[in-house]
């Protein structure tokens, strides 16, 4: 069991300490707020061991744990990566590229390893049918969130689009060609909702779309390759997989044939792949005790982590163009 801590009590705090706790391959230390009062009511409610000072968290354990608003996140990891410690670190990773490229320096010089926390590559529908894509050249995506004043620190954009411009970036075996989006502000300071279209070298194209003033939540993508049509429902953990082959000489009376004006004809049949039930986060975290203890590549690195961010600040600086 690694000794782990961690920092930040907030709303996904509470939920990280909980599901360590109950973790049989960590063994929680302890964590560390710096809003006191909070700490000591965390502390007081669940039996976890507040600790005042974050260099003495730190020192206690092997694996620092930080789920600190993003402003705070270079600074934590620096100081838990200076003193050898391995990193799992909210999404987006850091607040600026910069900040993000020094801690790839600071894990490589100190061999330690990291994790962002990108839960949506655990996602069991994601993960139902990731295989099954296979080079799309066409991706939508709608992530709407109603109002929530948490997370509004950040736009939109770093706030919810990052986690499906991640997803995509994990299917998408291409470099970024060119980005054009638009954000507006409407109850924040930064944008509230956005659009960007995102074009790869390979001629995929992205067209993703969040907002967090909706009506109703909705977090769904859809994939078209060559001959499939894959559709992920993040929020309702389902999947649907269309599919086309070449039809049958004798097509039987419930077979869905189409014919294009080449006259090639096509059968078209549904795969239902099975969406085993799970805890993301919990595993999320646990995968990256594996990696540590077997040392072998998170499942999603600081440089997957980075590389979303660079989409994100991208997207960002299109909107003042």
């Amino acid at each position: 069991m690694l000794k782990v801590g961690v920092l930040g009590a907030g709303h996904l705090g509470k939920i990280h300490l909980r599901l360590l706790n109950e973790s049989d391959k960590y063994e929680l230390v302890g964590f560390h707020d710096p809003d006191e009062i909070n700490a000591k009511k965390v502390a007081d409610e669940f039996g976890y061991t507040y600790f005042e000072n974050i260099n003495t968290l730190i020192d206690a354990v092997e694996v620092i744990d930080i789920v600190t608003p993003t402003l705070s996140h270079f600074e934590c990891a620096k100081k838990a990566i200076e003193k050898g410690r391995h990193i799992f670190i909210e999404k987006p990773i850091t607040n600026t590229l910069e900040e993000a490229e020094e801690l790839l320096k600071l894990t490589e010089q100190h061999s330690v390893m990291g994790q962002v926390g990108h839960v949506e590559r655990f996602n069991p529908a994601f993960l139902a049918v990731k295989d099954k894509i296979e080079n799309p050249m066409f991706i939508e995506t709608h992530r709407l969130a109603e109002f929530n004043p948490r997370g509004t620190d950040v736009p939109v954009v770093l706030d919810l689009m990052i986690h499906d411009i991640d997803a995509i970036l994990s299917v998408v075996n291409s470099e970024v060609k060119q980005i054009n989006a638009s954000g507006v502000s409407v109850i924040s300071k930064s944008p509230d909702i956005a659009n960007a279209r995102i074009e790869f070298e390979n001629g995929c194209v992205a067209n993703l779309t969040s907002s967090r003033i909706s009506l109703k939540n909705m977090r769904k993508s859809r994939f078209f390759q060559r001959d499939a049509y894959i559709s992920v429902d993040f929020l309702e953990k389902k999947v649907e997989v269309v599919k086309m082959k070449d039809a049958p000489e004798k097509p039987g009376d419930f077979d869905m044939v189409l014919q294009n004006a080449e006259g090639e004809k096509k059968q078209i049949y549904f795969e239902n792949p099975d969406v085993e039930p799970n805890n993301a986060i919990k595993d999320e975290l646990e995968t990256f005790a594996d990696a540590i203890n077997n040392s072998t590549e998170p499942v999603v690195t600081l440089k997957d982590g980075t590389r979303a961010l660079q989409v994100a600040l991208q997207i960002i600086e299109s909107f003042k163009k």
